[in-house]
Parts: C-alpha cells; structure tokens; sequence
C-alpha cells in the first residue's frame, strides 16, 4: 500500500518538495502540449489548500549535467501560474542561492519551482554516493516529500528514491491514481482482458508481452512492431520495419499464445508507401502480399474494423503503441480508428502514455473517453511487465 499525502499530517507552514514530471514539449519557449502541468495540479492544489510550502522540482529534456538555456523550466512557471491563478515563485538553480531564498521566501500556501533537476550531475548519476549527495542537498530545502512524477518512477534517480529515503515521503495523487489504474489491469482484470500493443520498437514490448501472454485474452499487435511478427511467420514484409535479431523470439511468441489460449492478432492489411514521408502516395495492401519496394506506413481498413470487433466487448482494455506513423495525417487513420474502438468500449480502458496519449491528444479525442491515459510510457510498460519501479517501492508502507 503506498503512503498517501494524509499520512504526513498537518502540512501548515511546512516545505513540502514535490517531485511532479513537467517534462513538456517545447517549440522555442512556447509549450505545446500542457498535459503534464495539468496532471500536476491536484496534488499541488491538495498541500496549498493545506497551507503548506510547496517546493515543485522536475527534468525537462536532455541536458548533460550542466545548464542550457533550451532546457530551461522558466516557460513552465508562466503557464503553471495560469493554470493555479496564482503567481509562482521561480529559482534559477536547484539546490544553490536561489533555491535557498526563494524557499526562504515562500509563503504558507504558495508554489515555488526550481530549475531542472539534470543541470546537475548528481540526480541521474550511476554512481549511488553521488545521486545521494546531491539529494540530501535537495532535502535541506524541505520538511516532507511528495512524489508525483509518474513518468520518472522506474528510475533510480536522487529526486525520485533516494530524497524518498531522506524525508518524510509520500505518494502524490497522479502517481496514486496511475498506480491503481495499471494495477487493476494487471492484477485482476475483468474478462476479456484485451491489449493493444503499437509503435515501433518491439524491444520495448518484449517484456510486456511475455508477462500478457499468461494474463491476457487477446492481444492485437499493430505499428511498426507488427511487421516482425508478419516476418516470423514466413511472410515477406518489403521494406518495412524489422527487428531481425528478435524473429525467433516472436516466432516462440506466437507459439505460447496458441498453447496459452491466448488469441494473438495480427494486421490482415496494410496501409504501404514507397517511402517515409508525409505526402507519400497510399496503398492499401493485404499484409502477406507487402511489395518488395513499399513499407509498411498504417494497419488498413479492414485491420481496424477486426480490431474494432476484438475490443467492443472487452470488459479490460491497455493499449501502448500506435498503430502506424500518425504524425503524417495521411498514415493517422488506423490509430484513429483504434483510439475511437476504445473511446467506445464500455469497459476499463487505459492508455498507456507515451506516444498513444500523445496520438490520442494530437488527434482530438476527448481524453474524458477514457478510464485512464498513463502519463508515463516508460513507467507504465514496466509496471505492466510486472516489474519492481523503485520509485514505487520506496513509498509502500512497509518499505524500510
């Protein structure tokens, strides 16, 4: 059971540091997708209610250890002081003066963010003296610990265990959520279980698949990935993607789930082109007949309506991955259609962040239509592979 933010007790006047993901994507300066603010805000607005202090820290991006200007948090406080209707303070370094003062300064009830956590070397550091260092730096800042970054909790990274060790710590109400939501698919789905697996890289989905195919009932496999499973059983696939070192591990696949009973679904057509681009010409081809000069871009038409049929009377439904390269609008019709199958469906349904939620925001559905949209990929896959998260463990109650 994991540590809610009740169990830390009266939070007046207390600096609270909350470890959120704002991780957003940015044109520029300009943000162009909120999301993760958004999800942000009902544990921020829960502690500020509560009149405590809160001190947000997060990564955005890439940066080798040392500040970069692109990687910046500062256009995240504009918008986070939109979305709260209040003003928020912003530190230009995490754990040096200005950190210091502009926690010094926080009133009860009021936000501060301090700048990205990966401008400094310690928080990703494999080295585990290192990573600790630097976040009983961060734990000078604080009285409690609020851990709300769902998409970094399969990391062993100092803002995400080992501050947790350093504090009083607690579950936020995103990563609660989160873990309630891809627990009840893992551990007891209702029947049929069903999941949808996309995107390009089946390396990534290894895992995920092996631990379903004792769980699930059926198993649709569409994007990039599903090409290698159309190579392992004997069809030729053109140019399409290929994950050649791992044929043999699909073909076993594949043969564990017709010993499983486990219905594992494959593309019968496919959108194909001659090549990568968004005004390549379309063609819509069955899936054991790819022209040796085309790739696969899409599922087709009659793909997604078979994949429709799979999902309409699913009681559980986790889909990761989408089902071609629905960035090109021309090639964005196969997810769409998945995404409207699952908007539909009046069982549980969880998307499993990453590039499907993305896919899901980028096309327009309202994400009201369904049960749970997982905010971290990465994380989600993990937990759904069965994996032990770090992130996780060092907030259940009975973590020493």
């Amino acid at each position: 059971m994991l540590k809610t933010i009740a169990s830390l007790g009266d939070l007046r006047g207390k600096r609270v540091i909350v470890r959120a993901d704002l991780n957003v994507p940015l044109d520029g300066t300009t943000i162009t997708d909120d999301g993760r603010i958004r999800a942000a805000l009902p544990t921020i607005s829960t502690l500020t209610d509560a009149g405590a202090r809160v001190v947000v820290i997060s990564h955005l991006g890439r940066p080798k250890g040392a500040p970069e200007e692109k990687y910046s948090l500062r256009p995240v406080v504009g918008r986070l002081s939109e979305l709260l209707g209040a003003d928020v303070a912003f530190a230009t370094d995490t754990v040096g003066d200005s950190a210091r003062e502009t926690v010094d300064g926080l009133a009860d009830g009021r936000v501060a963010i301090l700048e990205n956590l990966r401008f400094n070397p310690g928080e990703t550091s494999k080295d585990e003296g290192e990573r600790r260092a630097f976040a009983e730096q961060i734990a000078a800042l604080g009285d409690a610990f609020v851990s709300d970054g769902f998409g970094v909790v399969h990391r062993k990274q100092a803002s995400v265990y080992e501050l947790a060790q350093l504090l009083p710590s607690a579950a936020g109400e995103l990563v609660s959520s989160e873990v309630e939501a891809l627990r009840k698919v893992t551990d007891d789905p209702e029947r049929p279980f069903v999941v949808i697996l996309g995107g390009a890289k089946i390396a990534d989905k290894l895992g995920v698949i092996e631990n379903l195919l004792t769980k699930a009932d059926r198993i649709l496999i569409g994007g990039g990935m599903a090409y290698t499973f159309l190579k392992a059983q004997g069809h030729e696939i053109g140019k399409s993607l290929l994950d050649a070192e791992r044929v043999d591990t699909v073909r076993q696949y594949l043969e564990t789930a017709q010993r499983n009973g486990v219905e594992l679904v494959l593309p019968v057509d496919t959108v194909v082109a001659r090549e990568f681009s968004a005004d390549a010409e379309p063609t819509t081809v069955p899936a054991d007949q790819i022209p040796a000069d085309q790739e696969g871009m899409d599922i087709g038409p009659r793909t997604a309506e078979l994949f429709a049929e799979k999902i309409a009377d699913a009681r559980t439904v986790f889909w990761n991955g989408p089902m071609g390269v629905f960035e090109f609008e021309t090639f964005a019709r196969g997810t769409k259609d998945v995404a409207t199958a699952l908007a539909g469906a009046d069982g549980f349904t969880v998307i499993g962040g990453g590039d499907s939620a993305a896919a899901v925001r980028t096309l327009g559905f309202d994400e009201s239509a369904f049960s749970h949209i997982s905010t971290g990929g990465g994380a989600s896959l993990e937990l759904i592979e069965g994996k032990e998260l770090p992130g996780i463990a060092v907030l259940e109650e009975d973590h020493a």
